[in-house]
């Protein structure tokens, strides 16, 4: 097995990429059968890119384990047991042979996941990244604000089980920074808002004091954060673009996620800028980005209240009272919809119910008609 000439620069210990004494003791039984720890660093089709302790090295996903079974797709920041090269594994396509690179053979039960619906549409989630402990979600202040997308990211970083923190990128292209942070602080209850500019420096010795562990990039494209990640890592690694002056959009500069350790500790995860940023299955996610709504709830006289219009609804008489904003609400009703909608095509008991609602209204419509039609 060698290292990767890509990565002359690059640590070559599996603690650099965050392996410590927990993922030693979970990774007993597989050292025991001869297998050797490493972390996806990043995926590709048919094969990852996974650092050791001998380096960062090419290994091959087999399209099923050693008993015939589907494996499942290693993501980056996944850790995961590898069979040396040059090793038997016994029956199963992922048979290795002398000369071999070394072979996949399991990915390890995830700790965190950053997930979101694909782009198909499909009752399958796409996982963004892997066993992440700070998610930053970014916010360009150089273009008009947009809170029901930062309200989304904050939903699939909360669902994750990481720790989000919005970051408020670009700010020396913004007037009143300030006062948009404020704005934003209304929009993330719970979360920590920064103000930064990679540009002039500000807020980036707070920003890194706040992250640890395994740190996700999660914005959309022209958000700033490959500027911004190159700015934690102390030099240019990640490629960078311009944005349109016209909508503030930019392109799409990272066309992978990868892992890279910070100069100070801990590891950063660059992702591709995000243009569709579908929830997958987010209910407690949702209840966390919207916990004002959330406790009013508790007020309500109906404990099923949809906040829609029944009498007694707490929500309802806060946002007439300019307590709640109606775009909030609107938010939360919209986004809720499209997780119930998700989860349904996962849980067939929901979609039954989804679809007997469909049916009733069916029914209805077509009776509704037929009476109209014997009164002509």
């Amino acid at each position: 097995m060698s290292q990767l000439s890509s990565f002359p620069d690059q640590p070559c210990s599996l603690a650099d990429y965050g392996w410590d004494e927990a993922c030693e003791h979970a990774f007993t039984p597989h050292r025991a059968a001869g297998l050797i720890p490493a972390r996806i660093v990043r995926a590709e089709r048919g094969s990852c890119e996974a650092v050791t302790d001998d380096g960062i090295l090419r290994v091959r996903i087999p399209a099923t384990d050693d008993h015939g079974d589907a494996l499942p797709s290693p993501c980056t920041g996944d850790w995961a047991a590898l069979r040396p090269a040059g090793t038997a594994t016994g029956t199963g396509t992922g048979t290795g042979g002398a000369g071999d690179g070394p072979v996949l053979h399991t990915v390890l039960e995830r700790r965190t996941a950053l997930v979101r619906s694909t782009a198909s549409r499909t009752s399958h989630g796409q996982v963004l990244a892997a066993n992440v402990d700070t998610v930053v979600v970014t916010v360009s202040l150089a273009a008009p604000l947009k809170h029901d997308r930062t309200e989304r990211m904050l939903a699939l970083a909360w669902e994750s089980g990481a720790q989000p923190v919005v970051v408020l990128t670009k700010a020396d292209q913004c007037a009143d920074a300030e006062r948009a942070a404020a704005e934003v602080a209304e929009v993330a209850p719970g979360v920590d808002v920064l103000v930064t500019s990679a540009v002039t420096g500000q807020g980036l010795d707070t920003l890194t004091a706040f992250l640890h562990g395994t740190v996700a990039l999660l914005g959309p494209s022209g958000a700033g954060k490959s500027t911004l990640g190159n700015r934690l890592l102390g030099e240019d690694r990640l490629a960078t673009g311009s944005v349109r002056d016209v909508d503030g959009k930019g392109r799409h500069t990272t066309a992978w996620r990868e892992l890279l350790p910070l100069p100070g500790g801990g590891v950063l995860l660059d992702t591709p800028g995000l243009r569709a940023i579908g929830l997958h299955d987010t209910q407690d996610g949702l209840e966390q980005t919207f916990t004002e709504i959330e406790r009013l709830a508790q007020d309500c006289r109906f404990t099923d209240c949809a906040h829609v219009g029944e009498p007694g609804c707490a929500v309802l008489a806060a946002v007439a009272a300019d307590e709640v904003p109606q775009r909030r609400l609107d938010s939360y009703h919209r986004l809720l919809r499209e997780s119930a909608y998700a989860a349904s095509r996962t849980d067939a008991r929901l979609r039954a119910g989804r679809d007997s609602v469909k049916k009733d209204i069916t029914r209805h419509l077509r009776a509704t008609y037929e009476f109209r039609e014997r009164q002509l």
